[in-house]
């Protein structure tokens, strides 16, 4: 089977990739993990009291991109149109219970989720930099078979592929 970039159903061509969600037990240490380490943005955080959890919504915002307006309205339907956001959920009281153990990362038994990735130009310096920050390895870039990777941990034990477009591309070229 080989990839197609045609869209089969033309009710479908508007459709984007918006968001993948991940319970996170302390918003604080997670918003800063992926704004200060990862280098994301919080686009908008929605808090529902009468439900008691919170939102977090994270993305990559570079220069030259459009940035997200002051207006609440309007930086909602902003974070709704971004592509591949990253929605942290808080649900109120976790970051202070201590008989809460966390969340299941996927990638023990039973597995299930198993990570998000990011694309970065050089892992090996981003390796470097995450090792400066006392971020926790899963795999570093030299680790096991496959060589030019790595992965880290967010502040809830979730896993994170460090990758560079090019390295991959080199890599499965011959798969």
């Amino acid at each position: 089977m080989t990839a197609s970039a045609t869209v089969t159903d033309p009710a479908t061509h508007d459709y984007i990739f918006n968001q993948t969600m991940l319970r996170v037990k302390d918003p604080e240490r997670s918003v800063a993990f992926y704004r200060d380490v990862l280098g994301m943005t919080l686009l908008r955080r929605f808090d529902f009291p009468e439900m008691k959890f919170s939102l977090y919504f994270m993305a990559y915002v570079h220069s030259g991109d459009a940035q997200p307006p002051e207006d609440p309205a309007a930086r909602a339907e902003f974070t709704f149109r971004q592509k591949a956001t990253l929605e942290l959920t808080h649900n109120w009281g976790t970051e202070s219970d201590a008989e809460f153990a966390g969340y299941h990362n996927g990638n023990s038994d039973p597995r299930g989720f198993g990570h998000i990735g990011i694309t970065v130009p050089d892992v090996y310096a981003a390796a470097a930099r995450f090792e400066k920050l006392g971020v926790e390895f899963v795999k570093r870039p030299d680790d096991g078979k496959m060589k030019g990777l790595a992965f880290i941990k967010d502040p809830d034990g979730y896993w994170i592929e460090i990758l560079s477009a090019t390295g991959l591309a080199t890599m499965v070229a011959g798969a």
